[in-house]
């Protein structure tokens, strides 16, 4: 309701609303650099940064972040520009993080092992003005760079723990010693304004740059501290990548306590037990290719140690299986959903007080669905992918997972076609296929592209492998449809045996399908073998389709 004012203008009759208006004093745009000026201020002489022998304090993390900043700017680095780097999980990574938006830049972390094609596509999409790479990735980067015409300036990163060519660029030390002593570090104007840029995958086609904004980044790092219980003294180890989404956000959501930021080159059973043990870390997250990789490792590899170490996976509904098994190893597990449109994590599966009771087979179960949503995100819907309307809480009508709030992106970089279509209906499609349980629980049964329809009926290729990943002999396996000329599709399935694990056969493992489900969603087909993945331990399903579509009957172990 408005009324006119004495001057004949009008204003609204909320009293509310009038004299109050937002200015310095009570409005700063969200951005996550807060969080590393906060900590630096408070914690300056607290451990930020572990990396083999070295230890950096927070003040000095700071300092290393502005200089970098300082020298991209006196580049000509400013608002909008893009600076890619490629980087393990190395302390360069991590101020990157701070240093590139500290100039009003955005940040594309890229994710090393893509091949030349696809890092010069990036490049050139994203139109980055400078990379920031490590000299293992030379034989990928050079080749990418030859074909841009406008290449952009490179900085070499040289760490003493890899032993190989230099690239021929800056080195990264020697930019960061040549920094514009004058340079104030910039704070977004509009927290609306983009902070990162990640690409999908690209499967189909070229992938798509999906745009990060400062305040959902501030948003879902503080949510992942809440959901994750973060605190002061928490060591985080970096095993999962910080090219993937941003490392899920966790760049900035542990430094927004203050904690310590454990960085490993190489993820590997040796020295993630070693990191464990010798820095007591109390957190990590990965695929579930990760735990898997624990779980099988070799007594050789493996430390003991006496604290609780938890770890939060994602990207795959984690079998029950290596969730018991992690258990019993001293780890707990949380599983996470999300993905690169919503800044990586999006929900938790929170574990209930009455669960502590269940046993560990019964418990697993439930911890393996993937929840209710993020702390700070504000709606999760199972619904119809067509109209979006929510379908009903009794674990059996399935629909499409869809997101609304603050966390998810700003959109699809120069791709407004693909970005309406992200958004149809008012939410973000996720494309996976889930129901909700009577309990608020969500859990996921499939991608939509990933149900098998054999005879009429839907087959969920996660409740096949689900039981496949509980018999004794198999270390990892996924599930997709082949085509049959009667039933239209059945399930195939690509199964890794553990490494000490005796003589199986296909018939071995579709008897034992068919002792725990329906007949008909057993296997038909089993092959073996060691499964593709993405550099982020996702089993790359589309290759494995391709080969159930291609394979001959006498190829076929039936």
């Amino acid at each position: 309701m408005t009324k006119p004012s004495p001057r004949g203008k009008t204003v609204s009759a909320n009293p509310y609303d009038m004299g109050l208006e937002k200015g310095p004093a009570n409005y700063m745009a969200l951005s996550p650099l807060s969080f590393l000026e906060r900590a630096a201020t408070v914690y300056p002489t607290r451990t930020a940064v572990i990396y083999g022998d070295l230890r950096r304090t927070y003040d000095a993390l700071r300092t290393r972040c502005r200089k970098l900043a300082a020298a991209l700017a006196s580049r000509g680095i400013g608002r909008g520009d893009t600076v890619s780097v490629m980087l393990p999980n190395i302390p360069e990574m991590l101020e990157c993080h701070y240093g590139v938006p500290m100039t009003g830049a955005v940040l594309n972390a890229i994710n090393t092992r893509l091949d030349a094609a696809t890092v010069g596509f990036i490049l050139g999409h994203a139109e980055s003005k400078v990379l920031i790479v490590d000299r293992e990735y030379a034989p990928v980067v050079a080749p990418a760079l030859r074909d841009l015409s406008n290449p952009p300036l490179v900085v070499e990163v040289n760490d003493p723990a890899f032993d190989g060519e230099a690239i021929d660029g800056t080195d990264y030390e020697a930019f960061l010693d040549n920094e514009d002593k004058t340079f104030q570090p910039t704070m977004p104007q509009d927290e609306w304004e983009a902070i990162a840029l990640n690409y999908t995958s690209g499967t189909t086609g070229n992938p798509k740059g999906v745009v990060y904004h400062h305040r959902g980044a501030y948003l879902n790092a503080l949510s992942n501290a809440f959901a994750t219980e973060l605190r002061r003294d928490s060591v985080y180890l970096w095993t999962l990548p910080m090219f993937h989404c941003n490392g899920w956000t966790f760049p900035w959501a542990v430094t927004s306590v203050a904690g310590t930021h454990v960085c490993l080159r190489r993820v590997e059973p040796e020295p993630i037990f070693h990191a464990i043990a010798a820095h007591k870390v109390t957190t990590f997250c990965g695929a579930p290719i990760v735990l898997n990789m624990l779980l099988h490792a070799p007594d050789a590899a493996r430390r003991p140690f006496d604290h609780i170490c938890e770890a939060f996976t994602g990207g795959a509904a984690p079998p029950s299986a290596v969730i018991e098994g992690m258990e019993r190893l001293g780890f707990t597990v949380t599983q996470l959903y999300g993905l690169t449109e919503c800044y990586g994590p999006s929900m938790i599966c929170a574990a209930q007080d009455e669960w502590a009771d269940l046993p560990l087979n019964d418990r697993a179960v439930l911890m393996a669905r993937q929840g209710h949503g993020y702390p700070l995100l504000e709606a999760v819907r199972v619904g119809d992918p067509e109209t979006c309307a929510e379908l009903p809480h009794d674990g059996e009508s399935l629909g499409e997972i869809l997101l609304r709030g603050n966390t998810v992106m700003k959109g699809y970089l120069k791709n407004p076609e693909a970005t309406d279509a992200a958004f149809a209906g008012g939410w973000l499609h996720t494309g996976d296929l889930a129901v909700r349980h009577p309990d608020g629980f969500v859990e996921v049964k499939d991608r939509s592209k990933d149900i098998i329809i054999s005879g009429g009926e839907n087959i969920s290729s996660l409740e096949v492998e689900e039981v496949l990943y509980r018999h004794p002999a198999i270390m990892e396996a996924a599930v997709v449809a082949r085509p049959d000329e009667k039933w239209g599709e059945t399930p195939c399935a690509f199964v890794t045996l553990a490494p000490d694990a005796p003589d199986t056969s296909a018939a071995d493992i579709i008897a034992y399908c068919r002792d725990h489900l329906a007949h008909f969603k057993a296997p038909k087909t089993v092959l073996f073998g060691p499964l593709p993945k993405t550099s982020t331990g996702k089993i790359l399903k589309f290759e494995l389709r391709d080969r159930a579509t291609n394979l001959s009957t006498k190829d076929a172990q039936l």
